[in-house]
């Protein structure tokens, strides 16, 4: 009889993470090292400088205006249909499921969940930080600007900082941040510079962006990734604890496939009571100890009862030495009628003597 087991969906998912429990030994974890304190720093020093040009209406609100009077989309009209599918690696939702299936495969050939994890915590700090800055200072988009050389600021938008900058930068950076080698993460912070420096541009080329509101997505994407080593014991947390719940519930849906005790294949057993009782199959018993009583005086102790050899039928099977001795009524020998005859008739009175 052949017996497949059933892979839940959780567990046909992990079934590749079986074959290595640990993740490659090779794969170091980045370090908050004092090189990356440095630049973190100064990314920060940088973003607050914006923040401050720009609510105080300086010459970084004069440049925007500039640009924006330049159109650069009137100017270079050729690659308008390019730089409109160029834009596309800065949105969040493409991105991200391009990312995530690279970081995907990456997770299923190295045995271990980081790379996921690593994504999901960046892309929630982008939202988190990004999103309450736009909310907090609701700043208007060049297309709907209402007043010449306003930083258009407390408006009710939602432009400031350019989103699509600072998600290229975390989308396309968190690559090189998980780099296995020296080489490849060089060659991934080059491509992903590139990348997010052209969607930043091409903003605002179409004029959906001022130049402040990329300068601080460039500063705000940078402060993520540079701050992401402050977040790898939680990132190491929570993949043991998906682990753990993995082992959990593995756990539950093997126990919740054992059969249960049977029920209906059922051992009569005789109570001391007299009478019958069912029993499932396999349950232990406790068969109760016969008690001898106590022999009257002037005989014999008789031996004690030997214990039954099948204790599940309700009379024992005696060996033939133990059978108690059957006493014959009468005698063995077999009846003679002609003595018995004979004898009846040598009693009986003869009859005219």
């Amino acid at each position: 009889m052949r017996t497949d087991q059933i892979l839940t969906r959780l567990e046909r998912v992990f079934a590749r993470l079986d074959r290595e429990p640990e993740r490659p030994a090779h794969l170091q974890t980045p370090q908050m090292s004092r090189h990356r304190v440095v630049l973190l720093g100064s990314t920060l020093v940088f973003y607050l400088a914006i923040v401050v040009a720009v609510l105080t209406t300086s010459w970084l609100v004069r440049l925007d205006w500039q640009i924006m009077f330049f159109r650069p989309y009137e100017q270079w009209p050729q690659v308008h249909a390019f730089l409109d599918y160029l834009v596309v690696l800065g949105q969040r939702g493409p991105t991200a499921v391009m990312v995530a299936a690279w970081l995907g495969w990456r997770c299923w050939r190295q045995h271990t969940l980081r790379p996921l994890i690593t994504l999901g915590v960046a892309l929630l700090l982008l939202n988190v930080t990004v999103g309450s800055v736009k909310l907090g200072l609701g700043r208007l988009g060049p297309h709907y600007a209402t007043e010449i050389g306003s930083a258009e600021l407390f408006a009710g938008g939602d432009i400031f900082p350019s989103g699509h900058t600072a998600n290229a930068v975390v989308t396309w950076g968190i690559l090189a941040y998980l780099a296995s080698t020296v080489v490849t993460r060089r060659v991934l912070s080059v491509v992903s510079a590139v990348v997010s420096l052209s969607v930043g541009a091409t903003t605002v080329y179409l004029g959906t962006h001022w130049v402040s509101d990329v300068l601080l997505g460039w500063s705000a994407g940078l402060l993520i990734l540079l701050a992401l080593p402050w977040f790898e014991p939680l990132i190491a947390r929570t993949e043991a604890y998906v682990f753990d719940l993995r082992e959990l519930l593995r756990r539950r849906a093997e126990t919740g496939r054992m059969p249960a005790p049977v029920v209906s294949a059922l051992t009569p057993l005789l109570s001391a009571g007299g009478k019958w009782q069912l029993r499932p199959v396999g349950e232990a018993v406790e068969e109760p100890v016969a008690v001898p009583a106590a022999a009257p005086a002037g005989t014999a102790h008789s031996p004690a009862p030997r214990p039954a050899a099948h204790p599940a039928v309700g009379r024992p099977h005696l060996i033939r030495s133990e059978r108690t001795p059957v006493t014959p009524v009468g005698s063995r020998r077999p009846a003679h009628t002609e003595r018995a005859t004979a004898r009846g008739a040598a009693a009986r009175p003869i009859a005219g003597g």
